[in-house]
């Protein structure tokens, strides 16, 4: 049974924040690679940035979920900045959510790949991924060709009852922090995607970073 914490708590449980050891870290890849979701583990945030570039041939039609892990890899920006890529968050942004919004929901609901992190993943090999509009859940959860996340070792969590309780009590309160400095408004958790496992192989790619990486 799942139990769902719905108190707002503004000060992060920094219990969440503590980089999982070699051995869970091992044991949660098997588990996710048993789900069917291909994982691969970086010592570092620079050898994650290179693996995650491996998976990604130059020219690719490719959606940004919002990311802090990407940010402060410099992915984002790589992504949407250096021509290589087909990025598809820059033609969102350019497009009139009054007038395109039928566009920008067929444009985003459906890219070849979608790339982004996660706010959890249990020992067992399941991983929860919060959203304040969802614009991401869709594409992760079937929409996109390919997923690749990159996820910072303090998101391992025991069970899906601890993952919850990590969105809750730490992602929430920094994730509000974060937009409350970028646009002054706050962020809410209105929906979470659990992903138990993978149906189509080759699908889902996780790389799983020994570090401390975003929320």
């Amino acid at each position: 049974m799942i139990t769902v914490h719905t108190d707002t708590i503004l000060v992060p449980n920094r219990e969440f924040a503590r980089v999982a050891n070699a051995e869970k870290i091992e044991r949660t890849a098997k588990a996710l690679e048993a789900n069917n979701i291909h994982t691969l583990i970086a010592e570092n945030g620079e050898e994650a940035k290179r693996l995650f570039f491996e998976l990604v041939p130059d020219g690719s039609e490719i959606f940004l979920g919002a990311s802090v892990t990407l940010e402060t890899l410099g992915i984002k920006d790589e992504l949407d900045k250096s021509g290589r890529f087909d990025a598809v968050r820059p033609k969102i942004f350019a497009m009139n959510r009054e007038t395109q919004g039928r566009e920008i929901r067929k444009l985003g609901g459906a890219p070849d790949y979608a790339a982004g992190s996660v706010h959890a993943v249990t020992e067992d090999g399941h991983v929860l991924i919060a959203s304040n509009s969802g614009s991401q859940l869709g594409p992760y959860a079937s929409g996109a060709g390919k997923v690749i996340w990159v996820v910072g070792a303090q998101k391992i969590v025991r069970d899906l009852n601890e993952g919850l309780r990590r969105i809750h009590e730490y992602a929430y309160p920094l994730e509000e922090e974060h937009m409350q400095q970028l646009y002054g408004i706050g962020t809410h958790i209105n929906k979470i995607l659990i992903v138990n496992a993978e149906l189509r192989p080759n699908r889902i790619t996780m790389i799983i970073v020994k570090e401390e990486l975003g929320f």
